[in-house]
């Protein structure tokens, strides 16, 4: 298998998952607070959950 490279901007903010050579970015709660969930199974990334918090 040959080498992949992706490109990410630095200056976004972002969480990141890389599964089978693919980068893939994880939505962000919606209201911009939360948190994000990744559940694995087999070693590899296979789904997740985004909890959404209110901010009083």
């Amino acid at each position: 298998m040959g080498k992949t490279e992706e490109v990410i901007d630095l200056s976004k903010n972002g969480t990141y998952i890389v599964k089978d050579g693919k980068l893939l970015l994880v939505p962000s709660p919606p209201a911009g607070f939360g948190k994000q969930v990744i559940n694995w199974q087999g070693g590899k990334p296979c789904n997740g959950t985004i909890e959404e918090s209110v901010k009083f």
